[in-house]
């Protein structure tokens, strides 16, 4: 198979690091027989149209598109585990993220505050948040305004400029936006986490073989005892990686459907 597709896009902080475990990578993929690897990793624009390409060899998605839109239509390799504090083996959680000032409040004291979410899709930034405050709603209401930003950098943004006064960031983001730009970060805390969830799933077509998909599980694991791998692991706070199945992503539909019980099917 040739033109092979490659990129982790979802944690942009240090894409030279992304490259570097790529490097990393692909000798010991060519060394177990898959040929058509690309030199380069992507940066794709539309991921939608990335994740589902047939050559497709690996990427990462997020749980929420994993169990819908892209449900059935890839392979789950498993995922990475993160040295980031809410992390514990392949499980995570979103930070809620708000100004100093109101630093006191707890998580059900933003009912009738404004919130901002990257994307009705994600994980992190919607479904966990909207799990989160389901039982505090009121007639389907909690937020007194959402605002949809495009992206957990935006949502971060919005906070700290006061168009919102919370948001839900994926735990890894807001470790990584802390170390690369602070500056973002500036005049914002922490007041509280969502439930946890399993990390972001790494990905590949239906049409990679098995034997491939072995292959590709067997590479990730050995990239912890290769030194070259070394100083691009720390840069984006990886420490790990477990192989899993689709199946592993069921607290993902979990989450949707308890807010959904509750009378909260969307965030507001």
């Amino acid at each position: 198979m040739t033109g092979r597709s490659i990129a982790l896009p979802m944690y942009l902080g240090a894409p030279e690091a992304v490259q570097t475990l790529w490097d990393a990578l692909r000798p010991t993929l060519a060394a177990a027989g898959l040929s058509g690897l690309p030199s380069l990793v992507d940066w794709p624009q539309d991921l939608n149209r990335h994740w589902l390409a047939p050559e497709l060899l690996l990427s990462q998605s997020c749980g929420y598109p994993l169990t819908h839109a892209l449900r059935g239509r890839v392979q789950v390799l498993g995922c990475f585990a993160y040295s980031a504090p809410q992390c514990k083996a392949n499980q995570c959680a979103s930070v809620l993220v708000a100004r100093q000032e109101h630093g006191h409040l707890a998580p059900r004291a933003f009912a009738g505050l404004r919130a901002a979410y990257n994307s009705v899709d994600s994980q992190s930034g919607y479904n966990a948040l909207r799990a989160l405050v389901a039982p505090w709603a009121q007639q389907g209401r909690f937020f007194g305004q959402v605002l949809a930003t495009g992206g957990h950098r935006l949502s971060v943004d919005a906070v700290r400029e006061g168009r919102a006064d919370v948001a839900a960031v994926d735990c890894v983001t807001w470790a990584l936006l802390q170390r690369y730009a602070p500056q973002a970060a500036q005049g914002l805390c922490m007041v509280g986490q969502t439930g946890s969830y399993p990390g972001l799933p790494l990905i590949t077509s239906c049409d990679t073989p098995a034997a491939e998909v072995r292959a590709l599980r067997s590479a990730l694991q050995a990239l912890f005892a290769q030194p070259e791998a070394m100083q691009a692991l720390a840069a984006l706070a990886i420490i790990g990686f477990e192989a899993l199945d689709a199946a592993a992503y069921a607290p993902c539909v979990e989450m949707e459907n308890s807010a959904i019980a509750l009378g909260y099917p969307q965030l507001a």
